[in-house]
C-alpha cells in the first residue's frame, strides 16, 4: 500500500450539541450547509448487534448487492454476505480504479435486514415533505488494527483500535438530503455546495483524490472536511457533492429523506 492515510485533525464542518432545536436547524442548516450532530441519540444497543460476531451470525448466508466506486457506473454484484467480510473486506488498493472497486455500502434488502434497522435510533430532525429510507453499510479501511477485530477486518465484541494503510470510500456524488452515522470506525468526508463542482475523474477513488488532486488545491477550493467518529452524525442538505474516505473498517447507517 502506498503509505498510510491519517486522520485529519483539521474539522472544517460547524458542529451542534443536543441544544440544537428542530426551528434552529430548519433555520441554519436543512437548506443551506453540512452540520455534525453530536449528543442527539444513543445507538450504543445497535452497536452492539454490528459486531462481525452479531452480523455473520444473522446475515452470513444471505446476499448482499456491492456497488463499484464509479461516480457514474450502476454495476451491482452479488454475493453471500460472509464472503464479502472474510474475502472483499480488505484496504483500497491506491492503484485500483473505482469500477473494480466493489463494497457494500448501502443496497439493502429490508426484508432480511429489517429486524436489524428496528433498533437503530435515528437522528431526531427531519425535512418537512419527505419521508426517511436507512442504508446500511460496511466497508474496508486503512488496514487493519488489533484490538477487537476480527478475520476480515469487521469490529469483534470491542471497537476497532487505530489503523494504517489506504481507504476505501465513496467517490465525489449527489442526491437528495440525509444523515450518516458512524457505528465503529472513522470516516474521512469532503463536501462542497451545489454550485462548486470538485475536480475529479469518475473512475477515480476517494484515495487516489486524496493523493494527486487533493494536494494541489489552493485554499478557497478546498472542500468542507471532517473525521466523524462513532456516535458522530453528518447531516447534509440536498444536492451536495460529497465524498468519504474509511479510516478503518467502518459499519455506518445512513438516513436519505426523499
Amino acid at each position: 500500500l502506498a503509505g498510510t492515510v491519517p486522520e485529519e485533525p483539521r474539522c472544517t464542518v460547524e458542529r451542534a450539541d443536543a441544544s440544537l432545536t428542530y426551528s434552529l436547524f430548519l433555520q441554519r442548516f436543512a437548506f443551506s450547509r453540512p452540520v455534525i450532530l453530536d449528543g442527539f441519540t444513543d445507538n450504543s444497543a445497535f452497536r452492539a448487534l454490528c459486531t462481525r460476531e452479531k452480523l455473520l451470525a444473522a446475515f452470513g448466508p444471505f446476499p448482499v448487492r456491492l456497488s463499484t466506486a464509479n461516480t457514474y457506473s450502476y454495476r451491482k454484484v452479488d454475493v453471500p454476505f460472509q464472503e464479502y467480510v472474510e474475502h472483499l473486506l480488505k484496504p483500497q488498493d491506491p492503484a485500483r480504479l473505482g469500477s473494480d472497486t466493489l463494497y457494500f455500502f448501502g443496497d439493502n434488502n429490508f426484508t432480511e435486514w429489517g429486524p436489524l434497522f428496528q433498533h437503530y435510533v435515528p437522528p431526531p430532525f427531519r425535512i418537512p415533505g419527505t419521508s426517511p429510507a436507512y442504508s446500511f453499510g460496511i466497508a474496508g479501511g486503512c488496514g487493519m488494527g488489533t484490538r477487537g477485530m476480527g478475520l476480515g477486518g469487521l469490529p469483534s465484541t470491542n471497537p476497532p483500535g487505530s489503523a494504517a494503510g489506504s481507504g476505501s470510500g465513496v467517490p465525489f456524488h449527489w442526491h437528495g438530503p440525509g444523515f450518516s452515522e458512524v457505528i465503529f470506525g472513522r470516516k474521512r468526508w469532503f463536501l462542497y455546495p451545489p454550485d462548486k463542482t470538485p475536480h475529479f475523474h469518475p473512475n477515480e477513488t476517494t484515495l487516489a483524490w486524496l493523493q494527486h488532486t487533493y494536494p494541489t488545491l489552493p485554499p478557497a477550493q478546498r472542500p468542507l472536511e471532517c473525521t466523524l467518529h462513532p456516535g458522530e452524525v453528518l447531516y447534509f442538505p440536498d444536492r451536495w457533492w460529497h465524498a468519504t474516505l474509511n479510516l478503518d473498517t467502518s459499519v455506518f447507517i445512513s438516513t436519505f429523506l426523499g
